[in-house]
């Protein structure tokens, strides 16, 4: 586009300053090039202000939106939970039961056990003080819960069982 276009489409669209217009004004009043091409461009406008404007179907919305979601249903929910998370989660759990299986069996006596017909008796009153609170069922409540998610994931990847 030149520079005689951008100025009549300025003045056109009503985009210029006042004095940019006067002088364009006169442009066109006095230059027999700017006037011709100034009824072009003028037509053109007239021609694009009568035009409709194409409007898609009224479903394409609708169409649009619904393989957005299919698409986004398709992805696997691996890709959405990250591994690690699982993983710090799991190793949680594990040092805290391994910490109190640890201080359960260092808090026995074992020197006061006593031998009959080959085995040992402990005294189990030391062990009552340790799950009694209800931290302690809670705790114990989440590992039953844990390991049994665990025993579903093994399952499900040996094919045991079904997802329905």
């Amino acid at each position: 586009m030149n520079s005689i276009e951008e100025k009549l489409w300025n003045y056109i669209d009503g985009a210029c300053p006042p004095e940019e217009q006067q002088a364009i004004e006169q442009l066109i009043a006095t230059d027999e090039v700017y006037r011709n091409k100034y009824n072009e461009l003028l037509q053109l406008n007239n021609e694009f202000a009568v035009m409709e404007i194409d409007e898609p179907p009224m479903a394409f919305t609708y169409n649009v939106m619904q393989t957005i979601r299919a698409e986004h249903g398709l992805q696997p929910s691996k890709s959405r939970i990250d591994g690690r998370i699982i993983w710090g989660i799991a190793a949680f759990f594990i040092i805290t039961i391994a910490a109190l299986l640890i201080y359960a069996f260092s808090t026995v006596n074992w020197s006061n056990a006593t031998h009959v017909n080959n085995t040992i008796k402990i005294d189990t009153n030391k062990f009552t003080g340790v799950f009694s609170g209800v931290a302690g069922k809670g705790f114990l409540f989440l590992d039953v819960v844990l390991g049994l998610f665990l025993i579903d994931h093994y399952l499900l990847r040996r094919g045991m069982t079904k997802v329905q």
